[in-house]
């Protein structure tokens, strides 16, 4: 596929999924970033601001197998990734698939079920497999998690470990409608669903071949000594415990990778990694207790960093 075919495939999609999620376009754009960049995402919000329909419609769009989890304390690390039962008629045992057997799984209000389940999850999106009995499956590809938690306080929920986070690329917020978005959302949900009206634009073999575009995005020694300068920047800021992980950089990497090529570039920018800077880096890193004491944000000190590493400069 070359660069200017998979641009106006991209804009494709980001307009089918614009017919069902009102109002929310750079959510639906950043979403599809971290699926160019085979990466997952992790929504934190409220229930009911259409994270549900925002799965669908992309799912719906990209002709994605789907599975939806509800993860409740009884969900068992099996619902996820499947198990062996015996087949008397056979004589042997046969794999019964789980929810992960799909292209797209929602995992709604993670933060919710036991850490064992999680764990089993977060293990499948990092291997891109399951073992099941000492058998090893692959799953489909593309595969790709859309993960929901509730805030963190809310009734029965628990914070997910440092370590699990790390595994998705972003972590957004979709957050509730303007008042213009949710006029027009009302008056579609009173006549029809408007998930009836997204026509698939792309396949999953196309969605592979955009994936293997972005992978040959052009990336600059000073674009990767740049990604490199914000990582080590947070390791080393007095107001942070935990700084960016190896895998952190390599996600914001990826991810300006997909962000160029959305811009209609086949190389990468200083602004391209600004993009999606925040989206990659907040949820991973961990303040300490002077941050705490001084009410400072992690969306203050990244802006810090960020002013602070210079933009590599290039001949025009």
């Amino acid at each position: 596929m070359t660069n200017n075919n998979s641009i106006k495939t991209v804009r494709l999609i980001i307009d089918e999924v614009k017919k069902a999620v009102i109002g929310k376009d750079k959510i639906i754009i950043k979403i599809l970033l971290a699926v160019l960049s085979r990466g997952h995402i992790l929504l934190e919000d409220i229930p009911g601001v259409g994270k549900t329909t925002l799965a669908l419609a992309f799912s719906k769009a990209l002709s994605l197998d789907y599975n939806r989890v509800q993860f409740t304390p009884d969900v068992l690390p099996t619902d996820i990734t499947g198990f062996t039962v015996y087949n008397k008629h056979t004589g042997s045992f046969e794999f019964k698939p789980g929810a992960s057997m799909t292209n797209l799984l929602l995992a709604d209000e993670i933060n919710r079920t036991s850490s064992k389940t999680q764990s089993a999850l977060l293990e499948i999106m990092e291997e891109g497999k399951v073992t099941v009995d000492g058998v090893t499956h692959e799953l489909p590809k593309p595969f790709i998690v859309m993960a929901t938690q509730n805030p963190i306080g809310s009734v029965g929920t628990q914070e997910l470990p440092e370590s699990q986070l790390d595994r998705f690329m972003i972590k957004i917020s979709m957050g509730y409608p303007d008042l213009e978005s949710e006029t027009e959302i009302l008056k579609l949900k009173s006549n029809y669903s408007p998930l009836d009206f997204i026509s698939e634009v792309a396949d999953t073999e196309t969605l592979i071949s955009l994936q293997k575009v972005v992978e040959n995005i052009h990336v600059d020694d000073k674009i990767y000594t740049y990604i490199a300068k914000l990582a080590q920047a947070t390791r080393e800021h007095p107001m942070i415990k935990l700084g960016i992980s190896t895998r952190g950089a390599i996600a914001l990497m990826q991810i300006s990778k997909a962000t160029a090529l959305l811009k209609g570039r086949d190389y990468v920018i200083p602004d391209d990694v600004m993009y999606m800077y925040h989206d990659v880096f907040s949820h991973r890193l961990i303040l300490n207790s002077n941050a705490r004491i001084n009410n400072v944000s992690t969306v203050q000190i990244l802006d810090e960093i960020a002013s602070q590493v210079k933009h590599p400069e290039f001949d025009r």
